[in-house]
């Protein structure tokens, strides 16, 4: 899953995005409100961390522009202010969760796992499908009982493809979910994470449709 770090302090943003890698995500970073409003129009994020109090354009203005072009990507808001009315203006301008600094990062990975898990219409943290059991939350995958070995792009892949489970994925819109600004990788990367997913959790689990991607139908 592919997330927006919205934050001009150099050090906390760094550390957030480490963290969020750490976690299994890729993450973009962007210092100022009006690169991340770019950003956001131009990119199919799973999520934003916004931080309220940005250079050039502030959170709530970046929060607003993006609703007002009817973006629906999940977004948290960062401030640190703990004031009601501050809460309040953030959920009416269409923010899906707060969080106020300073914050523990374990809560941070669990909201933004949240706001994901329920953007794609789903608040379960362990889906099953045949005989395979999928924990979102600790990113364990189980096969008839047994724990699965997956790398933190192979788990990417799979979360993606779960959560859409019976809509075709593009391979490009696969790439923009797991890999952020800053990764080079081979023309087939897609085609052999798909083959070793394949191979660790059954070769029927994901389909291929020629010329659209990939599926999971079960």
């Amino acid at each position: 899953m592919r997330l927006l770090v919205v934050e001009d302090e150099p050090d906390l943003a760094r550390a957030v995005a480490r963290s969020l890698t750490e976690a299994g995500f890729a993450v973009d970073v962007s210092a100022d409100g009006e690169d991340a409003l770019f950003r956001i129009r131009e990119i199919d994020y799973d999520a934003v961390v916004l931080d309220v109090m940005l250079p050039r354009l502030d959170g709530w203005a970046v929060l607003e522009a993006a609703r007002g072009a009817q973006i629906r990507t999940p977004i948290l808001l960062l401030t640190a202010r703990d004031e009601v009315t501050d809460r309040v203006r953030g959920l009416n301008l269409g923010a899906d969760d707060y969080l106020v600094k300073p914050f523990a990062v374990a809560e941070l990975i669990a909201r933004v796992h949240a706001i994901i898990r329920r953007s794609y219409g789903s608040a379960a943290q362990r889906l099953e499908i045949g005989g395979l059991v999928i924990d979102m939350a600790a990113r364990q995958v189980l096969r008839d009982g047994r724990p699965v070995e997956l790398t933190a792009r192979e788990f990417a892949i799979l979360e993606l493809l779960t959560r859409s489970r019976g809509a075709v994925v593009g391979r490009a819109a696969i790439y923009d979910h797991i890999y952020d600004d800053d990764t080079d990788v081979m023309s087939n990367a897609i085609d052999v994470h798909i083959a070793a997913l394949r191979r660790k959790l059954g070769a029927d689990l994901i389909r291929t449709r020629r010329g659209e991607g990939y599926v999971i139908d079960a």
